[in-house]
């Protein structure tokens, strides 16, 4: 006779997701005593969940002390669900860029200490991006973004960091010095480290103010990465005239 396991209900994750649901479902101000009847949960249980969301910052309580409202870490979770937006008048221009060179150009913007990929080139699709977007260390766009944050957030994951091909740099004293010669030179690259064969560089598009909020990305073979630096001033011209239009 086959165990048969006991039916459970909601996990403690499903039922945060519930709780923040029903917070911005009733808006600011929201009680304890509204989501509990609104999911027919003991109060205890919703008031357990309720410290620990405001605890990481996924809700707040408002002035008054009465009521919930949604924190800021939860922008972290919708910018991740909703794709970037590009304007119409930013995909133009990439697009003119595009028809002048030979490489493929791809818009990467930088989204809570972490890689969006906002406009890929469809001639030549990006052929590691999942490896890009988990493992920042190891594209020029991820670098580039590492670069510009500093000490404002963990530049690394814990553990150690991997190594995608023989030519991936993990040493993180070494990144380090890599990462202060991309903030002096205003540019990042990486040749065969994210997909061997494969060379990147990253032209930062910058805030009037000065911080850098996205890449513009040209790759091609790495035989070519001369070639490709060949662009790099017409890219930054391109990074230019994108920072009013996407920022």
């Amino acid at each position: 006779m086959g165990y048969k396991p006991a039916h459970s209900g909601p996990s403690t994750a499903s039922n945060s997701l519930r709780i923040l649901e029903i917070v911005a479902r009733f808006g600011t101000g929201t009680t304890a005593k509204e989501i509990t009847d609104a999911l027919q949960m003991p109060p205890a249980t919703v008031y357990r969940m309720l410290n620990a969301l405001v605890a990481d910052e996924y809700l707040v309580r408002t002035s008054d002390l009465r009521g919930f409202a949604l924190g800021h870490a939860i922008s972290g979770l919708i910018m991740a669900a909703v794709p970037p937006n590009v304007s119409t008048a930013a995909r133009s221009a990439i697009e003119e860029f595009r028809s002048g060179n030979r490489f493929a150009v791809h818009l990467v913007l930088f989204r809570n200490a972490s890689l969006k990929i906002a406009d890929e080139d469809p001639d030549y699709p990006l052929q590691s991006a999942s490896d890009m977007l988990r493992h920042p260390h190891a594209s020029a766009a991820g670098k580039l973004m590492l670069a510009e944050l500093g000490d404002s957030a963990p530049p690394f994951p814990k553990g150690p960091l991997m190594k995608l091909t023989p030519h991936t740099i993990t040493d993180r004293r070494q990144l380090e010095e890599q990462f202060a010669h991309i903030r002096a030179e205003g540019q990042a690259a990486d040749i065969n480290e994210l997909e061997q064969g494969f060379s990147c560089l990253a032209i930062p598009v910058k805030l009037p103010h000065g911080t850098v909020e996205a890449a513009v990305c040209l790759t091609g073979p790495s035989e070519r990465f001369s070639a490709i630096c060949d662009h790099a001033e017409a890219a930054r011209e391109l990074a230019s005239r994108l920072a009013p239009l996407l920022l």
